[in-house]
């Protein structure tokens, strides 16, 4: 009898269902990682604005990420979802048409940088519904009990897309021009929601919910010191294709691949840390870890001193 494999089995069966759902992150952190290593660059040397603007334009996203979590959360519980990743998706068609239009508009750098932030608005926004919807519809697909697990897989595909996108988005803009971003960025998005359309979703529970400010006030403590923690990847994310530029160093997106690979081999290998050691302790190493990184980014020269920073 096979008795004694079915639990591998059934691990095995809930991983590919976590897997099928966080794909659709994966395909949002894709169109994430495209711009991020160029965007800078190309806002601060081609539309000739200062690094603070370029700073902004990439900040503008994930402030819109920040304000949205309400809104996507309350989605989520009500029209489901799977419409929640769907809108999502809708998001990053219209960011990529956007900025298409922006690299149109290159002539007048103040109007193609105000259309350029309303694509990263979009953007962000859409980062907002599909982490949501993707995290939700893992935990209604495969049962609460398997919530760590939902969010190791979608954790691993953030990074990866990040890994894989950032370097992808300069042999782009290298071979063909900003302008293929934007329209990588709708391409994208069409097959995702092509892919999705066919797709059981997950019933929406009707129940008492909790308010938004409720909720906060309970993880405010630990989601300060996520925030703080973040600041590493948003300086990272931000000012490296800018600090390289006035180096005059190359390979400023391979930063970005060699975080995303070290994040991924550390959500591997150090998983079982937070039940050994607890969270405190493992969120203190971490940062611990951080601290050390960053001036390494500045360190030296690539390959060896930028490069063991962001690792």
């Amino acid at each position: 009898m096979p008795e004694p494999q079915t639990p591998a089995q059934s691990s095995m069966a809930i991983t590919l269902q976590i897997v099928s759902i966080v794909f659709y992150t994966f395909i949002a952190f894709l169109c994430i990682g495209l711009p991020i290593a160029v965007l800078p660059g190309y806002v601060h040397e081609q539309l000739g604005f200062s690094a603070v603007v370029a700073g902004l334009t990439i900040g503008a996203q994930y402030l819109a990420t920040l304000l949205s979590r309400p809104m996507a959360g309350r989605m989520s519980d009500t029209v489901g979802t799977k419409r929640s990743i769907i809108y999502g998706l809708l998001g990053i068609l219209l960011s990529g048409v956007l900025t298409l239009v922006s690299v149109l508009l290159v002539q007048w750098p103040l109007l193609s940088l105000a259309v350029l932030l309303g694509g990263r608005l979009l953007l962000g926004v859409a980062q907002g519904l599909i982490g949501v919807g993707t995290i939700s519809w893992c935990m209604g697909q495969v049962g609460a009990e398997h919530t760590a697990r939902s969010i190791s897989w979608n954790g691993i595909a953030s990074y990866g897309a990040i890994a894989i996108g950032a370097p992808l988005g300069v042999l782009m803009v290298q071979q063909y021009g900003f302008v293929s971003l934007g329209i990588a960025l709708s391409i994208l998005a069409i097959l995702a929601l092509l892919l999705i359309r066919n797709k059981p979703s997950v019933p929406v529970i009707r129940g008492e919910r909790l308010p938004f400010w409720a909720v906060f006030g309970r993880i405010a403590p630990f989601g300060a010191s996520l925030s703080l923690a973040s600041i590493g990847y948003g300086t990272l994310t931000t000012f490296i294709t800018l600090f390289y530029l006035s180096r005059g160093w190359t390979g400023a997106a391979y930063c970005l691949t060699v975080f995303g690979v070290c994040f991924i081999f550390s959500r591997l290998l150090f998983i079982s840390c937070i039940s050994r050691f607890g969270g405190f302790r493992s969120a203190i190493a971490c940062m611990c870890v951080e601290t050390l990184g960053l001036p390494c980014c500045g360190w030296r020269p690539p390959p060896a001193g930028p490069w063991w920073g962001p690792g």
